[in-house]
């Protein structure tokens, strides 16, 4: 007991320092339903839980900190929850009697990181106000506190979604794009879920953090090399074709943006320019379609365009399908149904 009295004063001091420079949540005008930013017995979550923007940003903060690819890592798990049945959470459970999880799809297994930043932010939260604040809540505002940090945009984050009781493999590998995709591809997938193709080519720029095993982009080093390859690109190529050499190499990682690998910035754009796109689908967005190459030159030359465009399609993203009510619940712990 004392132990736990203990980390309690510690985390009070911590975010006594946060405060003043975390970023804001909503749970004011319209939203997730009647019940919208009000946890179920129908309290203003921002009101009966005021500390917990700075909880969420504190611990983002310290795992960003101590590991800068960390900010990358949670904002995939915000994108990979939301194109599940939308942002529910699922992602987050462990397989069950009744269910097989989401982690062990395709674009999860050995690739999705974050899981116990989620699972120390959710105990910190429910020492302080038990059953409030939804595991879904905190991965969309982990998302935006990784950008923050990462110098980039910051936006509110409405509160009041809820947690779904199950979740889907069989839709994570069905739902979620590929590092292969064509343009027509990645256009299908983002529609799906009402999201437009300018939706998909500015949420696609949150690869300019992060990064990815040699067996992902295996496909930009296969007959990559032309007589007209641009000489930055042919370098590009051939950097990657030694890195990914090794018998031994589907693991071996390679930043996403070589540039500016932990900044969120819109290198992303330029680097694709240049034809240093890491993934496939990355670079098909110059090569394959022009309307995507017309918003990569724009996002390319102006960041303050990437940059309100990428908030807000982050907001629309946060809404996809948000269980309110009846329709899930508060999780005490993120990885298991209440």
């Amino acid at each position: 007991m004392a132990m736990k009295y203990l980390a309690l004063v510690s985390l009070l001091l911590n975010l006594a320092v946060v405060f003043s420079t975390v970023p804001k949540t909503t749970s004011e005008g319209g939203g997730y339903g009647d019940d919208y930013g009000h946890d179920q017995s129908g309290n203003d979550v921002s009101n009966f839980c005021p500390e917990a923007e700075a909880i969420i940003f504190s611990r983002v903060q310290e795992a960003v900190l101590e590991d800068s690819r960390m900010a990358a890592s949670l904002l995939r798990l915000h994108f990979h929850d939301c194109f599940v049945n939308g942002c529910d959470a699922s992602v987050l459970l462990d397989d069950s009697a009744n269910f097989v999880g989401e982690k062990t799809a395709a674009p999860n297994l050995n690739s999705l990181r974050g899981f116990d930043v989620i699972d120390a932010i959710k105990a910190d939260l429910e020492a302080f106000c038990p059953e409030t604040v939804s595991c879904a809540d905190i991965l969309a505002t982990a998302a935006r506190d990784s950008v923050v940090l990462s110098g980039g945009p910051s936006w509110d984050v409405q509160m009041g979604r809820k947690d779904s009781f199950t979740a889907s493999k069989s839709l994570a590998n069905k739902n979620l794009p590929g590092p292969n995709s064509t343009v027509a591809n990645l256009v299908s997938k983002f529609q799906n879920v009402n999201l437009s193709l300018r939706d998909m080519v500015v949420l696609s720029g949150a690869h300019t953090m992060g990064r990815a095993r040699c067996t992902t982009f295996r496909g930009r080093l296969q007959g990559a090399i032309t007589a007209s390859t641009p000489d930055a690109s042919l370098e590009f190529i051939q950097s990657l074709q030694e890195l990914c050499s090794g018998s031994s190499s589907n693991a071996t990682l390679a930043n996403l943006d070589l540039a500016t690998p932990a900044t969120f910035d819109n290198q992303y754009y330029v680097n694709l320019l240049s034809g240093q796109g890491l993934l496939p689908s990355d670079q098909n967005l110059v090569t394959g379609d022009d309307q995507t190459r017309e918003l990569v030159e724009t996002y390319a030359g102006d960041v303050v365009a990437f940059f309100e465009d990428f908030k807000n399609s982050m907001i629309k993203m946060g809404s996809l399908g948000v269980g309110t009510g009846m329709n899930g619940e508060i999780r005490r712990h993120c990885r298991a149904v209440n």
